[in-house]
């Protein structure tokens, strides 16, 4: 990825998180307050599209899950496919590092989870929820640190995000899919053969793309398999080069990526975020489900990332980061534990079947350990630039 257009992608993922952080605040301020009751109707209303014979009637809180995710895992698709075909991840060099430590930062959480909670049944299917790291949360704290940080510490944070993003979007599909049908999993097929068929044909017209990509998307909501995963698919078909130096992908992505940091996440997070904390003491923290959750962001993210990181650089398979040096790379290591969006939406996956109501549990854990993170990873690395006064790059 060129420079100019890191840059720009980091301020907005950076501005965005800043505004998620305002989101999720709003959220526990009004579940909290005498307004508490209003906010979870909000949630819980009912709205309906119907075409014909067929409709889709959910409350407020699966459309937002359901539908606004499935535009911002399409965005993460296209960022994924740019990335490996030209970006940050298209050489083995480049992609050792984010990729070893995200493999890590994946693993270690999910088995600190798995030991916490190796007698529960049902809790044991939150496993993956610590797993996961919102890099715009991330980037937002990583801002707030200014221009001292070099960009390539942000580049290595943004991509070990989208290595957790690939992981996050296989354990969707092969773990968190139930009751599947098959006659809506065969129209799915049928529809996503047409969008390849769009691609090896040459056509360059995103309209094309996105009308099969909607119908992609209701079939895969009714198969039983995650709406969002359409998002991933519809994004694999969308090529890359178009005509006249145009690239129908690269459009895509700029036209989406300011709604999603904007608009999509901070919605889900407000609709996600607010949890009652009336009758909550000290031994709520200590439950399974959100010390399993809490530990793992705060503890298994830093040990998994900076320990299969450093693991790399010693056996010679990367180097640090340009401008960095392991104080900095270890509190990078610290804020992959701000799990937020990705770890709510896999919470809110983990139990939706499970019989038991682990909601308030899981955003407990979530943002305690996020919160941990964060102040622990900024304090981290403000200590760490301040031992090297002056900008480690022109900034974003």
């Amino acid at each position: 990825m060129p420079l100019d257009a890191m840059r720009r992608f980091l301020q907005t993922e950076s501005a965005g998180g800043i505004l998620l952080m305002a989101a999720a605040a709003l959220a526990l301020a009004l579940s909290n307050s005498p307004l508490g009751s209003a906010y979870g109707s909000l949630l819980d209303l009912r709205l309906s599209v119907q075409l014909g014979g067929y409709g889709l009637d959910k409350p407020l809180l699966l459309w937002i899950n359901d539908g606004l995710m499935a535009v911002f895992f399409l965005l993460v698709g296209l960022e994924v496919k740019r990335e490996v075909l030209e970006g940050e991840l298209a050489s083995r060099e480049q992609i050792a590092l984010p990729a070893v430590a995200a493999f890590g930062g994946f693993v270690l959480p999910a088995l600190i989870y798995a030991a916490i909670n190796r007698g529960d049944a049902n809790a044991l299917n939150g496993w993956a929820i610590p797993a996961a790291t919102d890099i715009a949360f991330a980037l937002g704290v990583l801002s707030l640190l200014g221009s001292r940080v070099p960009l390539s510490l942000k580049v290595f944070l943004s991509s070990l995000a989208i290595f957790d993003d690939v992981a996050a979007i296989v354990v969707i599909a092969l773990f968190y899919s139930q009751d599947l049908s098959l006659p809506a999993l065969a129209l799915a097929g049928t529809a996503i053969a047409g969008l390849l068929a769009l691609n090896v044909c040459g056509v360059k017209s995103l309209t094309a793309y996105l009308l099969v990509g909607a119908v992609i998307w209701m079939c895969v909501l009714r198969s039983g398999v995650h709406a969002t995963l359409a998002g991933i698919l519809i994004a694999m078909a969308i090529p890359l080069d178009g005509e006249r130096g145009r690239s129908p992908l690269r459009e895509l992505e700029q036209a989406l990526h300011p709604w999603v940091a904007f608009m999509i996440l901070p919605v889900f997070a407000f609709a996600n975020a607010g949890v009652s904390l009336t009758g909550i003491s000290a031994a709520t923290f200590l439950g399974g489900v959100p010390l399993g959750i809490a530990l793992g962001l705060f503890a298994g993210k830093q040990a998994g990332v900076f320990g299969f990181a450093w693991l790399a650089i010693r056996l010679g398979w990367a180097r640090l980061p340009e401008g960095s040096d392991w104080l900095m790379l270890y509190g990078v290591a610290v804020l992959t534990g701000i799990g937020f969006t990705m770890s709510l939406f896999i919470g809110s996956l983990a139990f939706e079947h499970g019989g038991f109501e682990f909601g308030a549990a899981t955003r407990i854990g979530v943002l305690t350990g996020s919160l941990a993170s964060a102040l622990a990873g900024y304090s981290l690395l403000r200590f760490a630039f301040r031992r090297r006064p002056g900008p480690a790059d022109s900034g974003i």
